[in-house]
């Protein structure tokens, strides 16, 4: 055997050890983060706008994690204030980096989950996500929106670039249904492992005491959210008004904040006065006495991401009408689970209303099986202990990355 050939050998084997050693020291390095993440708590801090109190639905969402018994040390930092204002908002934006920055030093395993939206929500994350990236927060975005590829269509080449980055720069990235996530995938270019479907939840308010409701007593519809067109409430209050039911037995409350004085007025010019309430803003223990004392929960929806109005309802076993925008095509099976009408089409409205006041048993089962349904997959307590692991295994693989680029180094 010739020199020439011996040093080839050599050298191959030369390269196999060392590829060898990379992937030891790679292994290593994650059996050491595993190990570290598993002897300290898991802290996490979310960011919201307006917080619990003024955040909406996800404002809502955080809190029930909160509250869920979860494993995790949460803490909530508000990145707008109750409301946008040019000063105070860009002050809260401010106030909510230097949180940031502070717990990166005093606690540097903690996961940051930015919870951001379309429109001034991505601009402000888009702030708060650089910055997580130049401190090396552990950071996840969570992605609630009720069309985000549309939001995104609007945007200049520019601003794509710098929503790219954000999305791709974080460690995971959670989105609340499959359209969701295909629009991430399309953003990114690739089908990232990063990207994890989680619907919404809300916590089990439990099994409802016996009612006292004899046959007489009307039929009670229930609409949560914010009064708009968005949330078809003009669709609502025509079919309200549709001949069809002008006869039969119901009342229906409104319960959300907006324009509240023009919607009473239209009702009222539809000849609705003395069947539809309408409450303004509740709190959440208002909204839970109101879920108990009805029968139907109805979101005639123009475009959602996962309505948390609709695992409210799903919750305290309310027969669900909705439409089949956002992830609800996910979470319901129509005519078993809840029922879906076209979006914008009154008289299909008017009709599924019309039925399912009339015919009892039929509103009975599809309650029931929402309420089962509910229970299996859309628990608070569920969504906690799917949560818990997904933060613990970011930390892991934030820290095995970062740990093998150093080495890299």
């Amino acid at each position: 055997m010739g020199m020439k050939s011996v040093v080839q050998i050599v050298d191959s084997k030369a390269l196999q050890e060392t590829k060898v050693t990379d992937t030891k020291k790679k292994g290593v390095c994650e059996m050491n983060a595993v190990r570290q993440t598993a002897q300290k708590p898991l802290r996490v801090r979310h960011y919201v706008a307006g917080g619990e109190e003024n955040g909406g639905g996800i404002g809502r969402l955080v809190g029930y994690i909160r509250q869920s018994g979860s494993q995790a040390d949460h803490r909530v930092t508000d990145t707008r204030g109750p409301w946008f204002s040019p000063m105070i908002s860009s002050i809260r934006l401010a106030q909510a980096i230097l949180t940031m920055a502070g717990t990166r030093i005093v606690s540097p395993q903690t996961v940051h989950h930015i919870h951001v939206a379309g429109r001034g929500s991505t601009r402000r994350k888009l702030i708060l996500s650089a910055c997580a990236r130049s401190l090396g927060c552990i950071h996840m975005l969570h992605l609630h929106d009720y069309d985000y590829a549309a939001d995104l269509s609007e945007r200049s080449p520019r601003q794509i670039r710098a929503i790219r980055r954000m999305f791709d720069g974080a460690d995971r990235v959670l989105v609340l249904g499959q359209r969701d996530r295909r629009t991430i995938f399309d953003l990114l270019d690739n089908t990232s492992q990063k990207v994890t479907i989680q619907h919404n939840a809300v916590p089990d308010p439990g099994v409802a005491p016996a009612s006292n409701k004899s046959k007489s007593d009307p039929i009670r519809l229930l609409f949560l959210g914010q009064l708009g067109p968005r949330k078809g409430v003009p669709e609502l209050l025509r079919a309200l008004a549709d001949p069809a039911l002008s006869q039969l037995p119901w009342q229906a409350v409104l319960a959300g904040d907006g324009p509240v004085d023009k919607y009473q007025e239209e009702a009222k010019a539809l000849g609705l006065g003395d069947r539809v309430t309408f409450t303004g803003w509740l709190k959440a223990s208002q909204v839970e006495v109101l879920c108990r004392k009805s029968d139907i929960l109805v979101l005639p929806s123009h475009g959602e991401g996962m309505a948390m109005a609709v695992l409210e309802g799903l919750a305290h076993g309310l027969t669900v009408v909705t439409t089949p925008v956002g992830a609800h095509t996910e979470v319901l099976t129509d005519g078993v689970t809840g029922v879906f009408v076209p979006v914008g089409n009154v008289k299909a409205l008017a009709d599924t209303l019309g039925r399912l006041i009339m015919h009892d048993k039929e509103r009975s089962a599809i309650s029931q099986a929402g309420r089962a349904h509910y229970l299996w997959h859309f628990s608070i307590a569920a969504y906690a202990a799917r949560l818990d692991p997904l933060y613990r295994s970011t930390v892991q693989q934030a820290r095995a990355g970062r740990d093998v680029r150093a080495d890299a180094t």
